[in-house]
This record gives C-alpha cells, sequence and structure tokens, in this order.
C-alpha cells in the first residue's frame, strides 16, 4: 500500500545530494488561467475517460459529456504536472511545486502520496506508459527521468536529461505513445528548453524525431533532417498525443499551436494560439482542451477552431 505523504529515503548518491538541495526551480512558464474559476490558475490538464481534469492551486473535474463540475481535493500547494491512463480510469498521478508526486485511484476525491524513491526536486513532467498502465514516467528538474514500474510504489533512475546544444536540457513535457519505428515501439517524447527529442523505452539514447526506421537513425548517427520540424530552438511548453491515435500529436510553443500527423517527424503550425498545458481524448484524438492566458478551452475539430469550457 502507498504510504500516505510519506518519501521512502534510500540513497541515491549524486541523485540524493540534488534530491536535498532541492534540485533546479523551473522559471518563466507562466501558468495559464482557468476563466470559470475566477483567479484560480490551470497549469495542468488530462482527460479522464470523458472527463476533463484541470489542475493549479486547486484541481477540477469537469464531466464533458453530462456537463457537471467539481471541485475535487487538492494533494499538495499547486500542482505542476497530471498524468492518466485510458486503460484505468479514475487514477490519476499528480506532481506538486516544489516536489512531491501523489496518486489518485477515485478520480481526484483522495490522494496518498507516490513518490518513494523520487528526489526531494521539482517533478516538471509526468506520463503513464503507453503499453503498460502501472508504469509511470517523471521528468525530475536538475536529475533527469525517472521511472516507476508499480504505479508509484517505487522509483528508479533510468535517463539522463536530454543533450541538446552542447549542454543537458530541462524536460517541461512527457508523452508516451506506442509507435512502430524498428525500436519496439513505445517511445518517450520529451518537449525540453531547446525543442523536441524522444528516448525509446530501452533508454538507450535520446535521438532527434526521424522518419523511417529509428534503428537504422541510430545506427547511421546522422540521419537526415525532417523537411518541417518544429522551430529551432523554442521551447516545448506542452506535448499531448491519444493513445487512440498515437502518430497525432499537438504541441504548444511560444509561437502558437503545432501539429503533426507522423509521429512528430513533420509539423504545421494550427494557429498562433499559446499554450501551456494541452490534453487529448484518448478515443477523440480531434477532441483537445488548452490552458491558455484567457482560460481553458476546448476543440472538437483537431485545433482548428476553440470554445470555452462549458460550465452548469
Amino acid at each position: 500500500m502507498m504510504k500516505v505523504r510519506s518519501v521512502s529515503g534510500s540513497p541515491l548518491g549524486r541523485r540524493h545530494v540534488l534530491a536535498m538541495l532541492g534540485g533546479v526551480a523551473l522559471s518563466g512558464l507562466s501558468p495559464a488561467r482557468w476563466a470559470q474559476a475566477g483567479d484560480a490558475a490551470a497549469s495542468a490538464l488530462a482527460f479522464d475517460g470523458d472527463a476533463l481534469v484541470v489542475a493549479g492551486a486547486q484541481v477540477w473535474r469537469h464531466d464533458l459529456s453530462g456537463g457537471a463540475s467539481a471541485t475535487l481535493a487538492t494533494p499538495r500547494p499547486h500542482i505542476r504536472a497530471l498524468a492518466t491512463h485510458p486503460a484505468r480510469t479514475g487514477r490519476l498521478f499528480a506532481a506538486s511545486d516544489g516536489g512531491g508526486l501523489d496518486r489518485s485511484d477515485d478520480g481526484g476525491r483522495t490522494w496518498a502520496a507516490a513518490s518513494g524513491g523520487l528526489p526531494q526536486a521539482q517533478v516538471a513532467a509526468l506520463a503513464i506508459a503507453a503499453g503498460a498502465q502501472d508504469t509511470v514516467y517523471a521528468a525530475v528538474a536538475g536529475d533527469g527521468l525517472w521511472q516507476s514500474e508499480d504505479a508509484g510504489e517505487n522509483w528508479s533512475f533510468v535517463m539522463d536529461r536530454p543533450w541538446i546544444a552542447e549542454a543537458e536540457r530541462e524536460m517541461l513535457t512527457l508523452a508516451s505513445v506506442n509507435l512502430a519505428s524498428g525500436m519496439g515501439g513505445i517511445w518517450i517524447y520529451a518537449g525540453t528548453e531547446r525543442g523536441l527529442t524522444r528516448v525509446p523505452d530501452c533508454f538507450c539514447r535520446w535521438q532527434d524525431v526521424v522518419a523511417g526506421d529509428a534503428m537504422d537513425a541510430l545506427v547511421a548517427g546522422t540521419p537526415p533532417a525532417p523537411e518541417a520540424p518544429l522551430p529551432e530552438g523554442e521551447p516545448v511548453l506542452a506535448l499531448a498525443s491519444a493513445m487512440a491515435a498515437p502518430e497525432r500529436f499537438v504541441a504548444g510553443l511560444p509561437s502558437g499551436l503545432w501539429a503533426s500527423t507522423d509521429g512528430g517527424v513533420t509539423w504545421s503550425r494550427r494557429s498562433g494560439l499559446v499554450a501551456t498545458a494541452l490534453a487529448v481524448h484518448p478515443t477523440e484524438p480531434s477532441r483537445i482542451a488548452a490552458a491558455t492566458a484567457d482560460g481553458v478551452i476546448l476543440s472538437h475539430d483537431g485545433g482548428a477552431s476553440w470554445a470555452a469550457l462549458p460550465t452548469t
């Protein structure tokens, strides 16, 4: 069983020292506002079945099929990231500002600590493995990528931060997808402060997103650059994909909302919308939720048009 509000203290060497120092704080990312919640800020979104969970200083749950809204328990002060899995409706993972990770198995009504072995540093992003609902990935600021294979009971370090433009880069958002790629198919995509990268679930090496067989690209070492990548050097603030259509991505950058239909190889700019959090409905990939400076908005056509989140 999970221990409520407790953290395992096993020695972690260099990362244990980083944990005690609090890691590296993320700055410059203004949380979007959820207009329907007054002055509350929305910094994380996730679909839990047909319900949209919106989190910030509080946690809200909005049933898009019936229209009912509810304010839920907040596990810790201000939520930075959320993760859900369509095969386990009701299970939520939430990362809080300043460190700490919690799990709910009842749709956010009650929470318990799920950070045994994680450093006491900021968890900037979360994702649940596309093919294994108990496997969770956490991007720890100042450290790297961590994995739990038992739904947050225990954690282990699996990968350093991506090396981009001559430096390790912070991961701002994560997505796990099952794509046929020559390496088993399961990939963890990371939006970083300097662009998009990915690693297979063997955790062998971060690589640019390229066309064709990923194993060939790794062996070659210098794969051809895609014809239409995301803008070079821009931070990827938000990234999302539906498990029903893993080849389709949406990404939020300072330059606007971008979309890909080929696993992130080529991208097109859909609009100037600046989204700091995104969520895609697990079975309806054209239904997208975005947190913006003006509130949480919904699209039913893949981002071509948007409307405010309805409330009752």
